[in-house]
């Protein structure tokens, strides 16, 4: 991370909610291409997330602290770690930071931070709402881009693509999305369901495919300047009645278990020439 911190733009995408049996069942029956096409081995690796709800997840993560290996054998090193003696994940790859949360660390080495919001933890409404969109030096929220919207998604990648266009050439970008349309309700994703009908595992994976569907533009628009390195995880998942549990804040196997993955995309335009080059 010490080399691409710095030459590479960062995008880091919460699916807030997001189940890893959902998530893993879609990429293996071919449902979200577009997603998968970026997976390593085209398969989301399972993790542990550091919180049951989104607010105390989301400031781990925020902090360096994500998702963790599900696999024994840690410590685990991490990709970002502000410094702290005695730290066990921080290895000589890991870019260190002098900083209480990630999105000032970046900002401090040059970065624009900029976060778009979804869930109420991001709405800016109130104090609890103001906490991590005011980590960052930009926000965006709106109620088109909130958990009750069935286009939540769209209105975030539209708004990404007017951030990243208008991004100065020479300065990196850390943009930071937290996708609210698996988080309930999510019911309206799911062809033919009903406010009555209610939320279910069903409703959760078509709202995945309908994340899906338009993740690639905002994948398009990352790159277009430079490579990205990207991170896409969700920050807890939910119940749907398993063990006679629903929803989360609980500590459960479904709620506790999430889908991570990180690549880099490479940059889809070349950079442009300095003057130098130019009179060549």
């Amino acid at each position: 991370m010490n080399a691409v911190v710095g030459s590479h733009d960062l995008l880091l995408v919460t699916l807030d909610t997001l189940r890893f049996d959902v998530a893993e069942e879609l990429a293996a029956a071919g449902r979200i291409p577009h997603l998968a096409a970026h997976l390593p081995g085209g398969r989301w690796e399972r993790r542990h997330s550091p919180g049951s709800f989104t607010y105390a997840a989301h400031q781990a993560i925020l902090a360096g602290f994500l998702p963790t290996p599900a696999s024994p054998g840690g410590p685990h090193p991490r990709l970002f770690a502000a410094r702290f003696a005695g730290s066990e994940s921080t290895a000589p790859r890991t870019w260190v930071f002098d900083a209480p949360d990630l999105p000032g660390a970046l900002a401090a080495a040059g970065y624009r931070t900029v976060c778009i919001g979804g869930v109420g933890f991001f709405n800016k409404q109130g104090p609890l709402g103001s906490v991590l969109p005011g980590l960052f030096q930009e926000s965006h929220w709106s109620p088109e881009m909130g958990v009750p919207s069935p286009t939540s998604f769209e209105e975030q990648v539209a708004r990404a693509e007017r951030v990243t266009a208008e991004q100065p050439a020479g300065q990196p970008l850390f943009l930071f999305v937290n996708v609210p349309a698996l988080h309930q309700p999510n019911w309206f994703h799911l062809p033919g369901a009903t406010r009555e009908h209610g939320d279910s595992r069903a409703s959760h994976a078509a709202a995945l495919e309908y994340v899906d569907a338009h993740i690639g533009r905002l994948f398009a628009a990352m790159s277009a300047r430079r490579p990205c390195f990207a991170i896409v995880c969700s920050d807890h998942g939910t119940a749907y009645g398993e063990d006679g549990y629903t929803g989360h804040r609980i500590g459960h196997e479904v709620v506790w278990t999430v889908p991570y993955a990180h690549f880099t995309l490479p940059a889809s335009t070349p950079p442009s020439a300095t003057p130098a080059e130019e009179t060549a």
